[in-house]
């Protein structure tokens, strides 16, 4: 554990945030801020008051609730790190932690962080990260519809209940409709944006749906050093089971990773796997190992990944002829 520098813990939720700051004589310092400018602010005092020196900060990746702070300690010239929550839950693990709560969660953060020295996060352009909030707008809205129409087809018999439900199913459609507009004009708008968008919709099964879900996901594909690193940070690679003489359970996927990516990619696989010449001749190879209809579906979501991070790599949309190259 490199104590040479202090480590800031952050655990953050959606009103308040508490923190451990590890000074380099080891002590832990704990305090809980809100989550709001003015707790940004009182934050950066309180580490100031505390003579910090070469100060890392660690918080996990939790949707939209720590970017601002992030942003914020970022502009007050902090090492920041945004963090995979699976590594923290690991490192939890290792050390046989048994408690939790938010202060203990921000201890171990700290102490992750210094035993780990976590690579330094670089907030992506203002309108790449206005993407993922309209994309996750679209996919709340549509969860809304369905959810609804579920209700209506279930055979709802008193007609004041059936005329409200399809009331209320109306403003999600024109929203939804709405809101894919503001995708589109939003990629359309940024010339970085709309040429991945395009090279993401030369790939067999990829729309443009899909390549505005996989860019709100991934927002730098060049932190990546090869696609398998992408499908791991998916949960899109294979999961072995076997010890021993005795346990030998099916491969499957890790399903560690970013289930947002994975929903995104399973129908477009499928999609894929049913209409595009080039993924049937490489699923056959597959069927006729005795591989399951889902196992398919499976390394097709990993091919589509792979070959997402090829194109953007290579700035050239999708070819079949080298496709086997992609690492």
């Amino acid at each position: 554990m490199n104590l040479s520098v202090a480590a800031l813990g952050v655990d953050i939720a959606k009103l308040k945030f508490d923190v451990c700051l590890i000074k380099e004589n080891g002590k832990a310092k704990h305090k809980v801020f809100t989550n709001t400018t003015h707790g940004f602010e009182q934050l950066v005092v309180w580490l100031s008051s505390h003579r910090a020196g070469s100060l890392h900060v660690c918080l996990e990746a939790t949707g939209s609730y720590g970017e601002a702070l992030a942003l914020h300690l970022l502009d007050a010239g902090l090492t920041v790190s945004v963090v995979n929550p699976a590594q923290v839950k690991a490192f939890a693990a290792s050390r046989l932690t048994r408690t939790k709560t938010d202060k203990v969660d921000a201890e171990l953060i700290a102490r992750f962080c210094l035993a780990h020295q976590p690579q330094a996060w670089q907030p992506p352009a203002p309108e790449v990260r206005q993407l993922p909030a309209l994309v996750r707008r679209l996919e709340s809205l549509i969860e809304m519809r369905v959810s609804e129409e579920n209700r209506l087809s279930s055979g709802v018999s008193i007609e004041a209940v059936r005329d409200s439900l399809e009331e209320h199913i109306a403003y999600p459609v024109a929203e939804i409709k709405q809101t894919e507009l503001l995708i589109r004009e939003h990629i359309n708008n940024h010339p970085n944006l709309k040429q991945k968008s395009d090279l993401l919709d030369s790939i067999p099964g990829i729309g443009a749906t899909t390549a505005a879900r996989l860019l709100a996901e991934i927002t730098d594909f060049t932190q990546y050093k090869s696609a398998r690193q992408v499908a791991a940070y998916a949960g899109l690679v294979p999961r072995e089971r076997r010890s021993g003489s005795s346990v030998r359970g099916r491969t499957c996927l890790s399903k560690i990773g970013n289930a947002r990516l994975r929903k995104a990619l399973y129908f477009p696989a499928m999609t894929a796997l049913r209409s595009s010449g080039f993924f049937q001749q490489w699923a056959s190879g597959m069927r006729e190992r005795g591989k399951s209809k889902m196992a398919v579906i499976g390394a097709a979501m990993r091919k589509l990944i792979h070959l997402a991070y090829g194109v953007l790599k290579a700035g050239k949309p999708f070819d079949p002829e080298w496709t086997t190259k992609i690492a």
